[in-house]
């Protein structure tokens, strides 16, 4: 129970000052998955996939209103969307520390 001491809220405040900041560091930022796969083209005299081999492709993996979503990606994307998914990763633990100091001293653990 929160008992209105302004320790406890200035502390919280340092606490979620400190986040806000190593949030603001985090753009960009994305949540999925990318993984490189093998797929076959249209082509019917495709040696590639004739032999089995097929063709190198990006995929993202998302979840777009609880669905789960794939799109290509080029290869020139495939550094700055790793980099957004590790941001995105770490925003996501911010946001559990966030949760976390604004609770501070005032909550309880079950």
């Amino acid at each position: 129970m929160p008992t209105g001491d302004c320790s406890e809220m200035s502390d919280t405040a340092l606490d979620l000052s400190e986040i806000r900041r190593e949030m603001k560091k985090l753009w960009p930022v994305a949540k999925g998955s990318l993984s490189l796969v093998r797929k076959p083209c249209v082509r019917p005299s495709c040696k590639a996939c004739a032999s089995g081999e097929k063709h190198p492709v990006w995929l993202f993996s998302f979840r777009q209103a609880g669905r789960r979503r794939c799109m290509y990606v080029t290869e020139q994307m495939v550094p700055a969307l790793r980099l957004a998914i590790e941001n995105g990763r770490r925003l996501e633990a911010l946001m559990a520390d966030a949760g976390e100091a604004l609770l501070g001293k005032t909550g309880r653990k079950a």
